[in-house]
């Protein structure tokens, strides 16, 4: 018996939404990372997309434990000498509550053409309210 190996032609691409409201950050986006990869459908192949779109609402309610909204800190650099600068995780749901999301399911996509590929696969918005609805998304449980 052969491996079988997905082809672009054998993916069929559905919608699903994710609710964010009081859930832990890191479950949100494993979840997310899992069904855009593919990983949760039978034909998944790791070098072809075989996920699903994903639509993320009420980011702006997710939530993390312990004392992690000011102890996370995220570091980014300038590229200058002495550039680097960093913020906390309130300091981010303060300014765009998305971006938590965001960086969040990046770290945990391949940093290959493909995972470059999947990073326009999902939608995140703050609140309930989505523009997705005539794709007919359906509702995944965490």
């Amino acid at each position: 018996m052969q491996t079988f190996f997905a082809k672009k032609s054998d993916v069929v691409k559905k919608w699903v939404v994710i609710d964010a409201a009081e859930k832990p950050l890191g479950h949100v986006a494993s979840k997310a990372a899992a069904i855009l990869r593919g990983k949760t459908k039978p034909i998944y192949t790791p070098h072809v997309d075989t996920g699903d779109n994903v639509i993320i609402i009420n980011a702006a309610k997710v939530k993390l434990t312990g004392k992690k909204w000011d102890d996370k800190i995220y570091y980014h650099h300038t590229g200058w000498p002495g550039g680097i600068k960093s913020v906390t995780a309130r300091q981010i749901r303060e300014k765009r509550p998305s971006d938590l999301l965001k960086k969040a399911i990046r770290g945990m996509l391949p940093k290959t053409r493909l995972g470059r590929e999947l990073n326009s696969n999902y939608r995140i918005y703050d609140n309930d309210q989505h523009p997705h609805a005539s794709q007919n998304p359906e509702a995944v449980a965490l």
